[in-house]
């Protein structure tokens, strides 16, 4: 299934904790408790056109497909493809690019 997200909506699949880097470099794990109040990162699978300003002119989005974002933990849309979970999110919740 191909899912095309509208206006300035992303698509983006959360990063496994390994990807994160739940460990710090020393190799101590940061237990989940920590992570619950922080943002939430993901990788960028579909960008939507972008939205529209008041002439009716396209803004383009800012991210593309690929990039690394940390994004707000309470402003997405959960939905499940399959065995797969992936989030909706407006492009204005992102708050980073990982680089």
């Amino acid at each position: 299934m191909k899912i095309k997200p509208l206006h300035n909506n992303v698509l983006i699949e959360p990063l496994s904790k390994e990807e994160r880097g739940s460990k710090t470099k020393a190799g101590i794990f940061i237990p989940d408790t920590v992570d619950k109040e922080k943002p939430d990162q993901g990788k960028i699978i579909e960008v939507g056109p972008g939205k529209r300003d008041q002439n009716g002119k396209l803004i383009p989005m800012s991210v593309k497909n690929g990039q690394k974002v940390v994004f707000s933990k309470y402003g997405p849309d959960e939905i499940k493809v399959g065995d797969k979970k992936y989030y909706i999110i407006s492009e204005d919740n992102i708050l980073a690019i990982i680089l």
